[in-house]
């Protein structure tokens, strides 16, 4: 099922999991407002229906997604709690139910940080990842700033969010970001959706019980890193070194389609 107003975003549901599929292959699933808007939707969606006991984050082609569209973020900046993206941190980070993310490909930015607040992540042998925030003249958001030294210690951390390299799979393994590898894309989709079924067969309601448990003790931190990070980010978004440096990423793009 696509939402009526955002084709880009496709909904699958069967046996208590539903599928949410980024679908924008042509441009590595970048994230437009629209987009962001479809996400929340489908997360909204899926904790209202008694049905849905599982969600499943997937993306299309070879990307989970790229991030940001630049230029559509640049012609609309989220300036407040009400802006798109700022909705869909908050409906992940309110999410009950197990949250599973299948990384079929290139993860960058957004793409990485979403993970953060997933329950499960498997990702696809060999794909690329990146935290480019500092690159772009911005700060890190999503509340990566205290999860990720919390999941992988400060010092690793530290590298991948103020160097902004780029970094595999199989590092993100090693170093404890993600619980599996898969094979390839399809594989990887399959190792997700066997656990989320296995999921959505336990009790419901000791599964529900269980995910506050483990998020209760770091709930109203991760809440307040989000805030501020945003309000960070709004005013970083603004400054002349982020502007120039996102308006030449933006020219970049558009050359290399021009050849």
């Amino acid at each position: 099922m696509t939402n009526e107003n955002v084709r880009e975003i496709v909904t699958e549901q069967q046996d208590g999991v539903m599928q949410i599929r980024i679908q924008r292959p042509e441009k590595k699933n970048a994230l437009t407002l629209a987009m962001y808007a479809g996400l929340t939707a489908a997360l909204i969606e899926a904790e209202r229906d008694p049905a849905v006991r599982v969600a499943v984050l997937t993306g299309s082609g070879d990307s989970f997604t790229s991030g940001n569209d630049i230029a559509d973020f640049l012609a609309a900046p989220p300036t407040g709690d009400d802006s798109p993206v700022f909705q869909f941190l908050a409906a992940l980070r309110q999410f009950g139910k197990p949250l599973i993310a299948a990384v079929n490909g290139v993860a960058v930015g957004i793409g990485v940080t979403m993970l953060l607040h997933c329950d499960l992540i498997y990702v696809r042998a060999g794909a690329i990842l990146q935290l480019p925030f500092v690159n772009l003249g911005l700060c890190p958001e999503a509340g990566s700033s205290l999860l990720l030294p919390r999941l992988i210690g400060y010092p690793r951390a530290a590298e991948w969010l103020l160097l902004g390299e780029l970094f595999r799979a199989e590092q993100a393994l090693d170093w404890g970001l993600i619980n599996g590898i898969g094979t390839d894309a399809e594989a990887t989709r399959e190792l997700a959706m066997a656990k989320a079924q296995r999921l959505a067969q336990q009790p419901p309601a000791a599964v529900h019980l269980t995910k506050t448990l483990l998020k209760r003790a770091e709930a109203q931190a991760v809440e307040d890193t989000i805030a501020l990070e945003s309000q960070y980010f709004v005013e970083q978004l603004s400054s002349p070194e982020a502007q120039a440096t996102l308006r030449a990423f933006v020219e970049r793009g558009r050359s290399s389609r021009g050849k």
